[in-house]
């Protein structure tokens, strides 16, 4: 039997790796983790047992070292069954074969005129989401993608669950302590979770401070989707308080990108198009009055429009970004829905139904 060879062939100045050889070193990796993580609760478990043995009770009084030493083990133990699995189920198949098992009729589906009836073209994002709130002014509020809520919230949940955890540790030495017993390695524990735990809460309300402070950006706009060569009326309306340096609103096309890096998905994102609508400088904002600007967005003539796939994507978006005075700069994403021009969504669908009748 002739084994697999270590280097395939040659691109340009260097080699591709063999497949075969680099399922081979995942999966020993993964069962490696497996082992560890049976080696561990073996001898946690035996470990244990022998005490129990000597001292009644004594191991099960101290269900917080239980909790504890069973996260190295269990974490062992389910990453690496995961991967095992994983590769077990992707062996000898062709990066072609996993897509199609992974979902590539659901990409094809994805592509075909929507079964609701509209008209949207294939292979357009629906606009369904960014079309449900009213705007106050004009016909529609468009949705917010601002990174620093995002943060704002995975701050929150750290913070949360870690203290959850240094409570349930807390009381545990708490209940030692009460009956007499002094576990020094708990306590030893508890020091440097009670550090991080202070510093999460306190970087969470420094955050939510900040945050608050500037006050919301809001958007509104007289129609959705868009159509290229058109021009929009949009409203700007951002609250707080204070001296605002700059407001710049622009309108964006970003081009998105997934793609399989040895073992690894990657998403690269490109600003591929942009054009500054209107910038204020020096904007005073008094509490309790929000800044409310009206402003036109022109769709360019012959633009690419909207475009979702599995790997690839093409996005706008108006961009409203801030420099407050004495506060961190801040950037808020408002996405768009453009719909190709009039001529190419007929084009586009008379050849899509030319290729299904093709088919039949």
């Amino acid at each position: 039997m002739r084994l697999p060879r270590f280097l395939g062939k040659k691109r340009g100045h260097r080699r591709t790796g063999s497949q075969v050889w680099g399922s081979f070193g995942e999966a020993v990796f993964y069962a490696a983790l497996v082992a560890a993580g049976l080696c561990f609760a073996g001898l946690l478990i035996t470990g244990s047992l022998g005490i129990g043995q000597e001292a009644t009770g004594l191991p099960w009084a101290r269900w917080w070292l239980w909790l504890v030493s069973l996260l190295i083990p269990g974490a062992l133990l389910a990453f690496g069954a995961a991967g095992l699995v994983r590769i077990v189920r992707g062996w000898g198949k062709s990066e072609e074969r996993r897509a199609a098992a992974e979902g590539l009729a659901n990409l094809i589906e994805s592509m075909a005129p929507p079964e609701d009836g509209s008209r949207r073209p294939p292979g357009v994002p629906a606009c369904e989401d960014l079309v449900n709130s009213p705007g106050t002014i004009l016909r529609y509020r468009l949705p917010i993608e601002s990174p620093e809520s995002w943060t704002l919230v995975g701050m929150g949940l750290f913070a949360l669950l870690w203290n959850a955890v240094l409570g349930v540790l807390a009381v545990g030495a708490g209940l030692d302590l009460l009956s007499g017993r002094v576990e020094w390695v708990l306590l030893a524990v508890l020091v440097p979770f009670l550090a991080v735990g202070v510093a999460a809460v306190v970087l969470f309300v420094r955050r939510l401070f900040l945050t608050t402070a500037v006050g919301t950006t809001q958007l509104e706009i007289s129609d959705h989707p868009l159509l290229p060569g058109r021009s929009y009326d949009v409203l700007l309306a951002q609250g707080g308080s204070g001296v605002f340096v700059s407001l710049t609103l622009t309108l964006e096309v970003e081009e998105m990108a997934s793609f399989r890096q040895g073992t690894d998905t990657r998403t690269e994102r490109i600003i591929v198009w942009r054009e500054l609508v209107k910038e204020w400088k020096d904007v005073q904002i008094t509490p309790g009055v929000r800044f409310e600007t009206h402003v036109t967005v022109a769709i360019p003539a012959g633009a690419m429009h909207s475009f979702a796939s599995e790997h690839n994507a093409v996005r706008w978006r108006i961009v409203v970004a801030g420099r407050p005075e004495r506060r961190p700069a801040f950037t808020r994403v408002f996405p768009l829905v453009v719909h190709p021009a009039i001529g190419d969504t007929h084009a586009g669908l008379q050849s899509l139904a030319a290729a299904d009748e093709v088919l039949r």
